[in-house]
């Protein structure tokens, strides 16, 4: 897991330790020390610590005009031992929300499983968002992953599942990215996987 970067292409337009209006700004990163840890396994240094002992995020695009976050994740999401909605929502959604961030695309590529628990988090959320005229996208879950959020109940805050999955995101450039998940949201576009 130690290989693992978080997406780096979009570095030239946007940097999180680097935005005045980021959870993550003023971090300092090592490519020669690897500190954080998934179980026995060491990740990537550029992964963001938000208070989880098993989920890492990498916050890789901001737009405040347009409202919108892109953030990849790492890891296992474990709210059922950990609690880890709370803190994803607490120390990266709650403060991107105060800087006007009311749509939220998480990138589930390499979240490798998930527990469940409470919903009242996510219900906080989703309702918050969208109050605002705002979402929140998980795309690419994998299918276990995405079988216990459904039996979580999280598909009633949540937008996730076979037409946000296979996602090509990684080859586009973010507004692009949003563009598509946005008209997916809104219905305008049923399915952009491929």
């Amino acid at each position: 897991m130690h290989d693992i970067e978080p997406h780096f292409r979009w570095r030239d337009l946007y940097v999180a330790s680097e935005d005045t209006r980021s959870p993550f700004y003023g971090r300092k990163y090592s490519e020669f020390y690897f500190t954080n840890k998934l179980y026995n396994f060491y990740l990537h240094p550029q992964w963001d610590e938000f208070g989880s002992s098993t989920l890492y995020a990498k916050i890789l695009f901001a737009d405040y005009e347009q409202g919108y976050a892109l953030i990849e994740l790492i890891g296992e999401w474990n709210d059922t031992l950990h609690n880890d909605i709370m803190y994803l929502k607490r120390e990266i959604g709650d403060a991107l929300f105060r800087e006007g961030i009311n749509k939220f695309v998480f990138f589930c590529d390499n979240v490798l499983n998930f527990h469940g628990a409470d919903d009242d988090y996510y219900a906080e959320w989703a309702e918050e968002v969208h109050e605002e005229g705002g979402w929140i996208v998980l795309t690419n879950t994998r299918l276990h992953v995405e079988q216990e959020m459904h039996d979580s109940r999280l598909h009633h805050y949540l937008n996730f599942g076979e037409e946000y999955n296979d996602l090509l995101w990684r080859s586009q450039k973010p507004q692009i990215v949003f563009s598509l998940l946005e008209a997916m949201v809104s219905g305008r576009v049923r399915r952009l996987a491929g």
